[in-house]
């Protein structure tokens, strides 16, 4: 069967196309509509994968759209009349929005691709959270948890799934959380709070958090409220998502935490305000922690399951998923590489084949890299029309010239077959550096990525190797796979990988199997042979304000833009003139 997901219409729209019950493609419609978290209809999103399959919207048996619509529909009304008269701005712009295409999917998606409606499904948004995060898990039987802003009604939901020896599959939500009670809306108000962009800037705060002390978790558990049956509910009087999109937070808000930052004020940490807003990012990040690792140990003593499975938005969140993994007693905790809502198109074409028409299970490959492949002769004649150095070289001899310009201090944009799906570069789209001299964090921040200073950097290094630099704890090298989980690099290490350690002596890890990603485990290795330490620094390929990478043109135009000195595409390597003359090898003493 030929099963098309789709999720669109909140942030980060996708399609993803399963045939015979297995991935062939997933997209972002931001990777090629070049605008970030689109949430528009993934029109082109579908098409690529439509295409890139060779099929058809007529060769299609179903289209599964990732949420239920009406029924987000019924919550958007809902509390809009609870909240009446303090929403009575906000109604008409609410129902507005809601009666567009927004509600009616299923005549959008007959419209559009021209499939009969009886073979288009819907799935509940958690429903897809979990398949996406269970179907795609290399495990039998494993607890699930599911957190996000929210969903239809439901923001949190706890259960399990068997993958059965029969070939048959079942997921079950035991429990739900619903709105307006939502972690990932406690965070996300922080993060409006804190000047940041809700539904894009989250990481910001867990990185900003590192730079501050939870000297006001006390604070931040006035407006989190758990509950004898092991849920919680929040305090409304300090929000107002639940009655207005102008603002999150509530003057009570304001009153218990201080004056909110401007966007547009940097965060100065040696002023007293930007020390309070490192500290409330702490605060909130360390309350989210608590919560979620009491959760996930009262679902373990529930289940009595060795392994976790973690989905939506809220498993973004690498420093709370290194607790649970820690703490919760269980043995494996799984993430998607695409946990959010675009994860969510994939997640319920699998929901849809395997529960609704009953096909037989089957493994799903464990990769991230399912989207558009690079085109290597598109880079190398965009690069000599711009009159650029050019040169196409064999595999052994390419790795060991990028190994020299990464032991040189060059910054390389490498780019290598299918695209990723998801929001993090996992070796396909990937800024790498030396990772050794805190000036390379800085060199990165300002000049390629034109980010906040407080940014970290993201270590990948050899599965193998992975223990010798870092403290990982069992299992924790399987979070790390797709960067999601933060662990403590190993003290005698931190000043040797200065550019990669943050602030409180973490790293969120990758840790990269040969069979993954062969190019770029072979670089490390070739990097390793030359520095003595087999760790690259990896940073997704793009500017600030723009998605990641998809095409070899938008990788050139980022190259020319910015201050990378080299760029791959498969065998095609350009240089920059200024960085291809000679260059001294790095000054730090790395072996």
């Amino acid at each position: 069967m030929k099963i098309l997901g789709i999720s669109a219409h909140y942030h980060d729209a996708a399609a993803a196309l399963l045939v015979h019950g297995i991935p062939v493609c997933a997209v972002q419609e931001e990777r090629l509509s070049r605008r970030k978290n689109d949430a528009a209809f993934p029109l082109n999103a579908i098409e690529w994968c439509l295409d890139h399959a060779g099929l058809d919207p007529a060769d299609l048996d179903a289209v599964v759209f990732y949420e239920r619509s009406m029924l987000k529909f019924e919550r958007i009304l809902t509390c809009a009349l609870r909240a009446f008269p303090y929403s009575w701005r906000s109604f008409p712009n609410a129902i507005k929005s809601s009666l567009g295409e927004k509600v009616w999917v299923r005549g959008i998606i007959s419209s559009y691709l021209g499939v009969p409606r009886r073979k288009i499904f819907f799935t509940g948004h958690h429903e897809s959270h979990a398949a996406a995060t269970f179907l795609t898990a290399p495990t039998r039987r494993a607890a699930i948890l599911t957190a996000d802003g929210v969903g239809e009604w439901a923001t949190l939901t706890v259960g399990h799934g068997e993958r059965r020896a029969d070939g048959g599959t079942a997921i079950t939500l035991l429990r739900e959380i619903r709105f307006p009670h939502s972690l990932g809306m406690l965070y996300s108000t922080f993060t409006a709070y804190l000047g940041f962009a809700v539904n894009e800037d989250e990481y910001k705060v867990m990185g900003l958090a590192a730079y501050g002390r939870p000297t006001k978790v006390d604070e931040v558990r006035k407006l989190i409220c758990r509950t004898p049956d092991g849920a919680f509910t929040l305090d409304l009087d300090y929000f107002e998502y639940h009655t207005t999109a102008a603002r999150s937070y509530s003057p009570r808000f304001v009153e218990l935490f201080g004056p909110p930052r401007n966007s547009y004020d940097p965060i100065d940490l040696e002023t007293a305000d930007g020390r309070r807003f490192a500290d409330c990012a702490a605060s909130v990040q360390r309350v989210l922690e608590d919560t979620l690792v009491d959760m996930t140990r009262a679902l373990h003593r529930e289940t009595g399951l060795p392994d976790l499975c973690l989905g939506g938005g809220v498993a973004l969140n690498a420093v709370a998923n290194a607790r649970i993994l820690a703490e919760s007693g269980f043995e494996r905790v799984f993430v998607p590489p695409a946990p959010g809502d675009a994860g969510c198109a994939l997640g319920a074409a699998l929901y849809a084949d395997r529960i609704y028409l009953g096909n037989a299970d089957r493994d799903v490959p464990d990769h991230p890299f399912w989207g558009p492949p690079v085109d290597a002769v598109e880079l190398a004649r965009a690069a000599r029309e711009d009159g650029q150095e050019v040169e196409e070289l064999d595999e052994a001899v390419l790795i060991d010239r990028i190994a020299d310009l990464l032991s040189a201090g060059r910054i390389v944009g490498w780019m290598d077959g299918a695209s990723e799906f998801g929001p993090r570069a996992l070796g396909h789209r990937s800024i790498l550096a030396a990772p050794h001299p805190v000036e390379m964090r800085d060199r990165l921040n300002r000049d390629i990525k034109y980010r906040e200073e407080f940014r970290p950097f993201a270590p990948v290094t050899p599965i193998e190797t992975a223990d010798r630099y870092f403290e990982l704890p069992p299992g924790g090298a399987r979070l790390a796979r797709f960067m999601s989980g933060v662990f403590p690099v190993r003290p005698e290490w931190r000043a040797k990988l200065a550019a990669v350690t943050h602030v409180d002596g973490s790293a969120r890890l990758q840790t990269l199997d040969r069979d993954m990603a062969p190019r770029l485990y072979a670089l490390i290795e070739a990097y390793g042979r030359r520095s003595g330490i087999p760790v690259l620094l990896n940073t997704s390929f793009n500017v600030a304000g723009e998605p990641i990478v998809n095409r070899a043109l938008e990788g050139y135009s980022t190259f020319r833009r910015c201050g990378i000195d080299a760029l791959v595409a498969g065998p095609t390597l350009v240089m920059k003139r200024a960085a291809s003359r000679a260059a001294g090898p790095l000054n730090e003493d790395v072996a």
